[in-house]
């Protein structure tokens, strides 16, 4: 048998598997219930939170010939072929690919034949934020106005790119990153399932990188029992195989700039781009640990940071203590402009040591709004005194004699 991805393996089937989406879980649900069903739905969100396993969901569920609470049951032939995408009734379709106005007028011609079994067609499209403007326009009618039998579920990471009449016309349901404790959770599940050894400390670090994606974080799990099959998944493992580094890493950084020990932190980043890691993932992970550090120092230790394990709290609580608030916030400015440079650099390496030495020696860069503010001063006192004043009818005098007769 073909091995298959974890995120494949366990995708949830019904809508009680869904993770981290209640309020959406639970209207869907009932609306299959009740018969409620809309004619067009817009599934909105970042990637791997559950979108487009919640419009088969739902394609299954309007299809299926013995519901039970508004779940599908699975087993009837309508949920199968739905399942191997064998339905003819359930049509998928990327708009990345597939988002030419021919595509769509493809669609209005054969919407107009109706299922033979008294099913519902269902059109679930996905990325439709990619459509051409002459794509929604052959589409808007349609959508408007559907058959009874036929129902959108459109699908996008990018709702801002989408006309207000495709919105006016949908029931909008936005998917938000799962929590870290509930990633964590699946991961255990799952884990548990494979026979596959963890660390509390190795499910929260993939829980951590997903950002709320519980796509990414099985994604992740695939790629460190790979590496390491058969073996236990410890932190550090986790850390190599991500190309990121441990918390004493970020905490030596953060130290060498407080110190303004410029020659230690362009040592500590260079060891790391020896060891293969990639300048925009330090400058990343790097930049996380200190807002987890602020927003620890701003929360009391409360907030999100109750998610932490006991061991990175005692790190951040020691080194909250030995910092403020605007000295983080300043570290952190620092390193999100250097993000945003690094996009686009020729050499990414250069920007981000120099960026780090500006860590070291903020008096650099922050003399300038200073000497700045002082010459403003000094203008606005000139005008009130009327130096400045003098100054131009003097320049004015002088100008006036050189146009003058010879």
């Amino acid at each position: 048998m073909n091995y298959q991805a974890l995120y494949r393996k366990y995708r949830p089937r019904v809508f009680d598997d869904v993770k981290g989406q209640d309020v959406i879980v639970r209207t869907l649900r009932n609306q299959v219930k009740d018969n409620r069903v809309a004619h067009a739905y817009l599934f909105c969100g970042s990637r791997g939170t559950g979108k487009t396993t919640c419009a088969k969901i739902m394609a299954q569920a309007i299809n299926c010939r013995n519901p039970s609470d508004g779940n599908p049951c699975c087993e009837c032939e309508s949920c199968r072929s739905i399942q191997e995408g064998r339905n003819i009734n359930v049509i998928e379709m990327d708009a990345a690919s597939r988002n030419g106005v021919d595509d769509f007028r493809r669609i209005i011609d054969e919407i107009a034949y109706p299922p033979g079994d008294g099913m519902k067609k269902v059109y679930i499209i996905d990325e439709v934020h990619m459509l051409t403007a002459a794509a929604f326009n052959a589409f808007l009618k349609t959508l408007e106005e559907p058959p009874d039998y036929a129902v959108f579920i459109l699908a996008t990471t990018d709702p801002q790119k989408l006309l207000p009449t495709v919105l006016s016309r949908c029931q909008r349901f936005d998917f938000r990153r799962i929590p870290s404790g509930v990633i964590e959770a699946r991961l255990k599940e799952v884990f548990a399932a494979e026979g596959i050894a963890a660390e509390d400390a190795a499910v929260h670090s993939i829980a951590r990188r997903a950002e709320g994606g519980m796509r990414d974080a099985l994604s992740i799990a695939d790629r460190c029992t790979s590496f390491f099959p058969g073996e236990k998944l410890t932190s550090e493992r986790i850390l190599e195989v991500l190309g990121t580094a441990d918390t004493s890493v970020w905490r030596s950084m953060l130290h060498h700039a407080v110190d303004g020990n410029a020659s230690g932190m362009i040592r500590q980043f260079d060891d790391m781009l020896m060891d293969g890691k990639d300048v925009r993932q330090i400058i990343s992970d790097f930049t996380w640990y200190l807002r987890d550090l602020l927003i620890f120092k701003a929360s009391g230790g409360s907030s999100e940071t109750d998610q932490l394990l006991e061991e990175d709290r005692e790190i951040l609580l020691q080194d909250a203590g030995a910092l403020d608030e605007q000295q983080i916030m300043y570290y952190i400015e620092v390193l999100s402009e250097l993000s945003m440079s690094l996009r686009n650099a020729a050499n990414r390496r250069v920007l981000a040591e120099i960026a780090l030495i500006n860590l070291c020696r903020p008096e650099s860069k922050r003399d300038l709004p200073d000497s700045m503010e002082a010459r403003v001063a000094r203008i606005e006192a000139q005008l009130e005194s009327g130096v400045l004043l003098r100054a131009e009818i003097r320049n004015a005098a002088g100008t006036g004699n050189q146009n003058g007769p010879a």
